[in-house]
């Protein structure tokens, strides 16, 4: 029997809950629901200027957020991973924001669009989780360091357009994530934390996945428009982007996500 609230509603009601577990755990209930054809609509509600936060961690300006060792003290590792279980958790909103805030727009993406962002929103409750239980399991807590806002800083960026959106979240700061990651994961497995290397490897091949996502969505919608999506997606990158990409580059992973070299390489 399909349920009453509409993917939207739950979209907003993820964005809206505070407490990071139960944001994660929402929205692994509620894409269980879509996936097996549960959620009877779409709707159109419209999601808020801001996401529900917990008090911590506390929200600082990214160039104070101290970087430390990754070593055989549980110290530099669990920073690492608070880190990025802030930026997974920013990604669970993100990817729900671009649900709800886009799922009306003209042109109005076809429902596999909304299947693949629901996906990417569920594989993020499911990184933050990963990360949240091997931070207890390493005697500390999501919450327990300063952490920024830059990546909710980017949703506000590119709230005006669907275009400049996947320009930006899933095909420059994602695929960021693809360059930066195997660095990490050779970091801890030479300290011994195997643990924690196999969960950013199973994060790192998930998001070669939402940067495909992006790539094409963002391919469809030039097509929509009659635009170059090499051309629009540099244009749009110069313009809206904070920032210059930079090597050196997972080519590999990104290659597999459908972003070849010499799609990028002209911005480096």
């Amino acid at each position: 029997m399909q349920t009453e609230l509409t993917l939207t509603a739950r979209a907003v009601a993820v964005l809206e809950t505070s407490d990071p577990t139960e944001k994660a755990l929402a929205t692994r209930r509620h894409a269980a629901l879509w996936r097996d054809g549960m959620v009877a609509a779409v709707g159109d509600s419209h999601p808020p200027e801001r996401p529900g936060r917990p008090d911590r961690p506390e929200l600082i300006s990214p160039t104070k957020v101290k970087k430390r060792k990754i070593g055989t003290g549980t110290a530099g590792r669990a920073a690492l991973l608070h880190a990025l279980a802030h930026i997974e958790l920013n990604a669970i909103d993100l990817a729900w924001d671009i649900v709800a805030r886009f799922a009306g727009s003209t042109p109005e993406p076809p429902q596999a669009f909304l299947d693949d962002w629901v996906q990417v929103a569920d594989d993020e409750a499911k990184h933050f989780l990963l990360l949240a239980e091997r931070l207890k399991q390493l005697e500390s807590a999501y919450g327990a360091l300063p952490a920024h806002d830059g990546l909710w800083q980017a949703s506000q960026d590119t709230a005006h357009d669907l275009l400049t959106r996947l320009a930006i979240v899933p095909m420059v700061l994602e695929a960021r994530g693809l360059d930066v990651t195997p660095a990490m994961i050779a970091k801890l497995r030479a300290a011994g934390d195997d643990d924690s290397a196999d969960r950013l490897q199973i994060i790192h091949d998930d998001e070669i996945t939402h940067v495909a996502a992006g790539k094409r969505w963002f391919d469809w919608l030039c097509g929509e428009r009659g635009l170059d999506p090499a051309e629009t997606w540099r244009e749009l990158v110069r313009t809206n982007f904070r920032g210059m990409l930079k090597p050196p580059f997972n080519e590999d992973s990104r290659a597999k996500a459908g972003m070849p070299p010499d799609f990028y390489g002209a911005l480096v």
